[in-house]
């Protein structure tokens, strides 16, 4: 039988800006609020960075996601919490030497990137398996320092969504189960849109979908004006979805999401034209064994 279909919400992410659309969520009271309306329209699953409120530049600040998680499980204890990873990753060589590092680097030690995943114990934290170009700098992945997250992630009780950007991050996933740093039937996501990685098509996902893990749960999403049609494509091929300010900001061509509850009422009437059915918060947590409600963590 086939796995439950369910929308991923990914509320506002680490490269949108306000100057690209003013209905970008910013303060930890602005993300909380589009996370709970995303669930209200039929997200099961909310997918989270975090903002300085001041700046709206993207932080790593275990204050602001406490704050953020904190509302949410006090509205919505089923909603389904998915904390990023991602931030920490990034390095920009510097003109003068490559070896310095140029003021947009991020990049950080393992332990620095889990500890709010550490010290909040959300149901879910992403795992970037990518080394690659990101504009004029790299995002670095590098095997220990994931072997290390993963580890923290397993410490806390809390599951990976391995994201997936190209080939070869599906072949260093399998090897992480193959020594044990994973477990098998892992939960992913093929991340296709990004520059110099999976370019978004349907050959590409069906492509993405024959390297995954056996037994995977997956989910597979387009960036940018293809988020919508792989929201399609993606259900077609027997994934669940994903959509939200982080990856796209139009609703349709020259309209602005004004938020990203109407990003996860246009998805699901999507699927649902297409004859799906979207998946409950509870029934997710069935399907990924999760407790089942996130309160008491």
């Amino acid at each position: 039988m086939a796995n439950p279909t369910f929308i991923t919400c990914a509320v506002t992410g680490n490269q949108t800006t306000r100057a690209q659309t003013p209905n970008l969520p910013v303060t930890p009271n602005e993300i909380a609020e589009a996370c709970l309306s995303a669930a209200e329209a039929g997200a099961a699953v909310t997918h989270i960075h975090v903002r300085d409120p001041e700046s709206g530049v993207p932080s790593m600040k275990l204050e602001y996601y406490a704050d953020v998680v904190a509302q949410i499980r006090r509205a919505n204890p089923a909603l389904i919490i998915n904390l990023t990873t991602g931030p920490g990753g990034r390095y920009q060589p510097s003109a003068e030497d490559p070896r310095i590092p140029g003021p947009r680097t991020t990049l950080t030690t393992a332990e620095k990137r889990v500890a709010h995943i550490s010290a909040i114990r959300p149901d879910i934290a992403t795992l970037d398996l990518n080394t690659m170009l990101s504009g004029a700098e790299v995002v670095i992945n590098a095997p220990d320092s994931v072997r290390k997250m993963a580890a923290a992630m397993h410490a806390a009780g809390v599951l990976p969504e391995l994201e997936l950007f190209d080939s070869g991050d599906i072949n260093f996933a399998n090897d992480l189960i193959r020594d044990g740093s994973l477990s098998a039937k892992p939960l992913c996501s093929i991340v296709m849109g990004v520059k110099y990685g999976f370019k978004p098509s349907p050959e590409t996902l069906f492509y993405a979908r024959g390297l995954l893990p056996e037994g995977a749960i997956w989910t597979g999403f387009g960036t940018g004006r293809m988020a919508f049609p792989m929201v399609a494509q993606s259900f077609l091929a027997g994934g669940s979805v994903r959509v939200g300010l982080e990856d796209a900001v139009y609703l349709s061509a020259g309209e602005l999401a004004p938020s990203n509850e109407a990003m996860v009422v246009k998805a699901r009437r999507i699927v649902e034209d297409l004859g799906g059915v979207i998946a409950s918060s509870q029934e997710v947590r069935a399907l990924l064994k999760l407790p089942a409600s996130n309160a008491a963590r």
